[in-house]
């Protein structure tokens, strides 16, 4: 199965985790020896977004807060390439053409930001939409797509299904500033919506609910198009 995998910032905090990554390291290795055929997006996480409060102090664009936030997710990504060793390809990928020529070497393929405007979710559905990916999964610090905050909100529900039309109603009122990005913004969404690519929301801080949806089980919330 061809599976592209967001990693999102809670797995790189502003002092980097080697075991943290050396764990997900194990399960992507296990993936791909079960034949699965992986892409890898890795957010910026704290550095960048300490790197991009410092910039926009400093009177930076957020097209140049963003290329910061850019550069630190590569940086991420390669921290992933130097624990993989042969099971990667060696550089983070920089472009969706680049990307197709990795994917042919049959390499668990990583790769960060690719330009201003774009966050790494929207990224990771393209990757998909580009390929053709069966799945995409959004790896982040909760366990799926809830009514409202669970953390303002105790009454919230976590939803197991949800469309991509209801997603993208409950997101729209969020400001989109560089290195802010929620759980998914309107572009991802929206690519999500056209691809008809299946897309999971779960909680990556346990690399094995990663291992979990890629072999189908109903982990987190399920995204589905929308689109008619």
């Amino acid at each position: 199965m061809k599976t592209v995998i967001k990693l999102g910032g809670h797995l790189f905090p502003y002092k980097p985790a080697p075991e943290k990554i050396s764990a997900y390291a194990e399960t992507l290795k296990k993936l791909r020896e079960l034949g699965h055929s992986l892409i890898v997006v890795t957010g910026g996480g704290r550095v960048a977004r300490t790197y991009i409060d410092a910039a926009r102090r400093l009177g930076a664009s957020e097209f140049t807060c963003d290329l910061l936030g850019i550069e630190v997710s590569r940086l991420n990504a390669r921290l992933f390439i130097a624990k993989m060793g042969e099971d990667a390809y060696p550089e983070p990928v920089t472009s969706l053409s680049m990307l197709l020529r990795a994917f042919e070497t049959n390499k668990i393929v990583f790769l960060g930001g690719l330009q201003p405007g774009q966050s790494t979710n929207a990224v990771g559905v393209l990757s998909a939409e580009a390929v053709n990916a069966d799945l995409f999964i959004n790896a982040t610090d909760v366990d799926g797509v809830y009514t409202a905050d669970p953390e303002e909100d105790s009454t919230a529900k976590k939803l197991d299904v949800v469309r991509t039309d209801e997603l993208l109603k409950m997101l729209l009122a969020k400001e989109l500033w560089a290195g802010s990005y929620a759980l998914f913004d309107p572009v991802a969404i929206k690519l999500v919506e056209r691809s008809r690519i299946p897309t999971r929301i779960i909680d990556g801080r346990n690399p094995t609910n990663v291992e979990a949806a890629v072999k189908g089980e109903a982990v987190g919330t399920l995204i589905i198009s929308a689109a008619k």
